[in-house]
């Protein structure tokens, strides 16, 4: 597998008078991990659910992963792993039914990524309803989906939220072996301190634009800060925020 590459030409978006994103020109590197930050309201969410497909960008932008257009062929999200903040997954179905479900839309029962599913020891709880499990349950759930298929594209939408410590330490160590695995990590967190344990790219989004691309090594020499949070106060004080 290869590690997928997401090229971002122009992309605008608008809600009724509203402008979101404006005009962001950017390029995602293939095999790592980049994190993507910013104050509430930043275009942030918007941004993922673009490269997703969910919402439909202005005239004249440019999305594609791989080569492949978004809202073209549809054919590259079969390339997408994605682990919202907070699943919603059919509540009458048990854990099993549902990994049962996705593989048969997929078509793939075999090469399948099972490793969260043994590390996080959810046999026991598989076939239970997801509506009887547990936040933390189903957070681990929702993170065995998005590693299932092997993408080459992962989206991570604050991943470790509602795990306990040790669940957050095993899918971190599993996204940080992904870019060897062939896979770019595309990831959002309100945690800085998380920030700088797994990413090394970092795109900095405030009122819509990139307001810093590039590795989060940089943005510390630069900013002359030995940790990420204050760097980005740095950023914002430079903004007038």
């Amino acid at each position: 597998m290869t590690a997928s590459r997401v090229v971002l030409g122009q992309v605008r978006k608008r809600f009724g008078r509203l402008e979101v994103l404006r005009g962001i020109d950017d390029s995602i590197a293939p095999g790592r991990i980049t994190a993507l930050v910013g104050p509430n309201a930043a275009g942030k969410t918007t941004l993922i659910k673009l490269i997703l497909g969910l919402v439909h960008p202005e005239p004249g932008s440019l999305i594609e992963v791989d080569g492949i257009a978004v809202n073209g062929d549809p054919s590259y999200r079969r390339r997408i792993g994605y682990m919202p903040q907070a699943a919603c997954f059919p509540e009458h179905l048990t854990g099993r039914e549902l990994l049962q479900l996705l593989t048969g839309l997929r078509g793939q029962r075999e090469g399948l990524d099972e490793e969260l599913l043994q590390r996080f020891r959810l046999a026991a709880s598989l076939d239970r309803p997801v509506r009887t499990l547990s936040g933390g349950t189903r957070q681990k759930l929702n993170a065995v989906v998005a590693f299932l298929f092997r993408p080459s594209l992962l989206i991570l939408d604050e991943p470790t939220a509602g795990l306990d410590p040790v669940a957050a330490g095993i899918l971190k160590e599993k996204v940080l072996r992904a870019p060897g695995e062939g896979t770019t990590v595309l990831l959002t967190s309100h945690l800085m301190s998380e920030v700088e344990e797994l990413a090394q790219d970092l795109r900095f989004l405030l009122d819509g634009s990139i307001a810093f691309r590039g590795t989060i090594a940089a943005l510390l020499a630069e900013s002359g800060e030995p940790r990420l949070e204050r760097a980005m106060a740095r950023l914002l004080e430079a903004a007038g925020r």
